[in-house]
């Protein structure tokens, strides 16, 4: 899987998920777009990518639910590169709440995981149709079923609605050549859920839980849901386009 020569936009790019997917384009020689709030560890994945190619990453700190910051991502991109190959969105905030907390932990998910999603791909589009790219959306299992060890409705009702998004683009941009398809994690090792508000004793007693309850008796590493990504993106998944590809040790049988 060779990205030389390929503009690979990633949002979420400073730990996680976004972190590791950076590093595996890096190491195909893409040429990356950064994006993320936290600028300090941007800097750090970014020396990290071109440590691997050789490469300069351009950083884009950006606040997703502001349409200004989302709008520059694509206008500091194109003139930078002057084209877009790869769009990767997987920034995505967790926040929890239920039905009793009223409506504005539904706005401030709903704003970042869908909206900002919607806003940068329609920004994206004629760049995408115009190299025949693709998009690769980082969606979740919680799209299926409810996170039953946690409050996150507004986030399970968020990637629901990311996934049919995927469907309805890949349907829409199919004859323009781009691709459009979803990853969708279960557990995944990494820094979401105390960012979402858990404390680091109940983050550390979830994961345990977690790597006992699920069929394959683990959770997933950043990197192999990176791995999976890198592979959708990639001309050896041409022929796939609005599915939904679930990476979760099983966590969906249960």
């Amino acid at each position: 899987m060779d990205f030389k020569n390929k503009v690979v936009v990633i949002t979420g790019a400073s730990s996680g998920i976004g972190a590791a997917a950076a590093f595996l384009f890096a190491k195909q020689s893409a040429t990356l777009v950064l994006v993320a709030r936290n600028e300090q560890l941007l800097n750090d994945v970014a020396a990290k990518c071109e440590s691997e190619n050789g490469i300069k990453p351009l950083i884009i700190r950006a606040e997703l639910s502001s349409d200004d910051d989302v709008k520059n991502i694509v206008t500091k991109t194109i003139e930078t590169f002057e084209k877009i190959d790869v769009l990767v969105n997987n920034a995505a905030v967790g926040m929890r709440g239920s039905i009793r907390d009223g409506v504005e932990p539904y706005d401030t998910v709903m704003a970042v995981n869908v909206r900002s999603v919607y806003l940068l791909t329609s920004l994206a589009t004629p760049h995408l149709v115009k190299s025949k790219g693709c998009i690769v959306n980082v969606s979740s299992v919680a799209a299926f079923k409810p996170i039953k060890d946690a409050d996150y409705l507004p986030y399970c009702i968020s990637k629901a609605a990311l996934d049919q998004l995927t469907r309805c683009v890949a349907l829409e941009l199919a004859r323009d050549g781009v691709r459009v398809c979803s990853v969708n994690p279960g557990g995944t090792r990494t820094s979401f859920a105390q960012n979402a508000g858990f404390s680091k004793e109940e983050v550390e007693q979830l994961y345990a839980t977690r790597d006992k309850s699920y069929p394959l008796g683990k959770m997933a590493e950043p990197g192999e849901v990176a791995d999976l990504i890198l592979y959708l993106a990639s001309d050896r998944a041409r022929s796939i386009t609005g599915t939904v590809y679930v990476i979760d040790n099983g966590e969906t049988l249960m």
